[in-house]
């Protein structure tokens, strides 16, 4: 007779907040995709949210957030930031299938230009840096059934906590939390910009993550309260992108 499986993941619907906290996140994303001008024109902002998205990421992780009004992206930060934003539909099969594989492209995307090419795509060395990525795509392949946004700020502070890359680590864990988001359905055409809030909030954001890392409840449920109120504010400014198009 086989064993049940545990998730691994369900205690932290034990956390004070936690629960509470990813529904509050799903009725806001539900929110937006009910805005009458997402319900036919969402290709238009969701486009205008992806962008948004990669400019807040690429000052997050310390390049610039503004586009040039001619010419290329100069800055190499956030040119990998766009990069990566535009590569993330045709990633999507590949993150529910083969996350490893995903990750990996997403920092190529990010890292171009940053690190020497035999670094791109390459996690650091080490049983420790394997084994957590393993663990982790596990999650992402259906290791869980915890809801949506409790696996999303998973592997997105577990991506910054283990930092397995040389550079562009944020700019990559905010991309993978993005495609966890659509993937599991919480925010299915990618409308919601979380990244706007952890920007607007960025020493809390950069202390919730210590928190996540940390391991410890108290800091589990710090890192999950910075993420409802950063979905809240990209929620906030998902609704100011459906009206200002409609």
């Amino acid at each position: 007779m086989t064993a049940p499986t545990t998730d691994p993941l369900a205690p932290l619907l034990d956390l004070p907040g936690v629960a509470e906290g990813a529904e509050s996140i799903r009725r806001h994303v539900e929110a937006v995709h009910a805005h009458r001008t997402n319900r036919r024109g969402w290709p238009t902002t969701a486009a205008e949210a992806s962008t948004r998205a990669a400019r807040a990421s690429a000052a997050l992780d310390g390049g610039s957030a503004d586009l040039p009004t001619d010419g290329p992206v100069t800055d190499p930060v956030l040119a990998g930031a766009l990069r990566v934003a535009e590569a993330l539909g045709g990633l999507l099969p590949t993150w529910r299938r083969a996350p490893l594989q995903a990750l990996a492209r997403l920092h190529v995307l990010a890292a171009t230009d940053r690190v020497s090419e035999s670094d791109l795509g390459r996690p650091r060395p080490g049983a420790w840096v394997s084994a957590r990525l393993d663990a982790l795509a596990g999650l992402v392949v259906g290791g869980t059934s915890v809801p949506g946004p409790v696996l999303v700020g998973v592997v997105h502070g577990e991506l910054l906590a283990l930092a397995p890359f040389l550079v562009a680590n944020g700019v990559v864990a905010r991309a993978a939390a993005r495609l966890t988001a659509i993937s599991t359905g919480l925010d299915p055409k990618g409308l919601v910009i979380p990244e706007v809030g952890h920007l607007r909030a960025s020493g809390e954001y950069s202390a919730a993550a210590q928190d996540f890392a940390s391991g410890t409840h108290e800091g589990l449920a710090r890192w999950f309260a910075h993420e409802v109120t950063a979905w809240r504010t990209g929620a906030k400014e998902a609704t100011g992108i459906a009206d200002a198009a409609g």
